[in-house]
């Protein structure tokens, strides 16, 4: 057969087997490119002071509730002892307003007065009575009656005199409106010691989750001004995707819907929860711009990671499957 016929042919029958071969492979599952992210925490003072002690260091972990670092305590020592004696001298004045103006040992004169005053005021009855009694008959005159009323009238108002000293004994030496005013001084006074103990706690703060030390910004010794961060923690619990979808897809993804991704080093697919669709698109970051991604209209994804033993670091490239192409 002629060279120049088979030729032509040979490479006929080679372009029928490459497209036959290439629709026997599998489609390509779409993948968006993101990455991993980190929420950080930053923990501050909100007061100024000498960093005393740092427990820990960068890249370290920690554990919730372990000691993070300590402001020099000297000054707040200080002020919440003061506070703590502006307290006490507050609830010694109120507890004064409130006692009695008379002492346990003046109030028995008081109480014997009046067990005193109540015989005399007795006997000065009957002896009316009895006066009054024979007047009637002539055998005293009306002068004598006179007396013996006027004796008996005083004894009573005797008894009445020695009873209001009595009360006015028992009576706190403040007014009521002073006792109130001392109550609001003591009820300030610990509000003050409160937030004083507070402060006192948040120059030695806790880490308040499991996480690795990020950064740490200030050394023992130095000077670290009033809510500047002392280091940074990021929390185990806080680590999440960040992808990119393009504009044509948007519209099939929604919040709290699960994806699947893979990365380098991670052990098979994972999966995510998606938290976050951003409401704006954005044009593709070159960072990230590849042959697969010819749209340049994109939209940002966030989704949460569930937690691990061995969270995956910010900044891990990951591969996300795309949303309904899975087989």
């Amino acid at each position: 057969m002629n060279r120049k016929i088979l030729i032509p042919m040979a490479l006929l029958v080679a372009a029928i087997g490459w497209f036959a071969w290439r629709g026997v492979q599998p489609e390509a599952l779409e993948t968006w490119l993101g990455y991993v992210e980190g929420e950080s925490l930053y923990i501050a003072a909100p007061v100024s002071g000498t960093l005393g002690a740092r427990a820990v260091e960068r890249g370290g972990a920690v554990k919730a509730g372990d000691a993070l670092f300590t402001l020099n305590p000297v000054s707040s020592d200080a002020d919440v002892a003061r506070l703590e004696a502006e307290v006490n001298a507050a609830r010694a004045q109120m507890s004064d307003l409130e006692k009695g103006r008379s002492r346990a040992p003046e109030l028995a004169v008081s109480r014997a007065n009046i067990a005193a005053a109540q015989a005399q005021a007795t006997k000065a009855q009957k002896d009316f009575e009895r006066i009054a009694a024979i007047a009637t008959r002539g055998f005293v005159s009306k002068a004598q009656l006179d007396a013996a009323r006027a004796a008996r009238d005083v004894a009573i108002a005797q008894v009445a005199q020695t009873v209001a000293q009595e009360q006015s004994g028992r009576l706190t030496a403040g007014r009521q409106d002073q006792v109130q005013a001392a109550a609001a001084q003591v009820s300030a006074a610990q509000a003050a010691l409160a937030a004083q103990r507070q402060r006192r706690r948040e120059i030695a703060p806790v880490a308040p989750a499991n996480g690795v030390v990020e950064q740490t910004f200030f050394n023992p010794g130095e000077w670290v001004p009033a809510n500047s961060p002392i280091l940074s923690i990021l929390p185990d619990d806080r680590r999440k995707l960040r992808f990119f979808v393009p504009q044509d897809r948007v519209a099939g993804i929604r919040t709290g819907q699960t994806i699947r991704f893979t990365c380098d080093g991670c052990k098979g697919p994972q999966t995510a929860t998606i938290r976050y669709i951003a409401p704006r698109a954005e044009f593709t970051p070159p960072v990230i711009y590849s042959e697969g991604a010819r749209s340049k209209l994109i939209f940002m994804v966030e989704a949460a990671l569930a937690p691990s033993a061995v969270p995956l670091p910010p900044g891990l490239p990951v591969d996300v499957q795309a949303v309904g192409t899975a087989r």
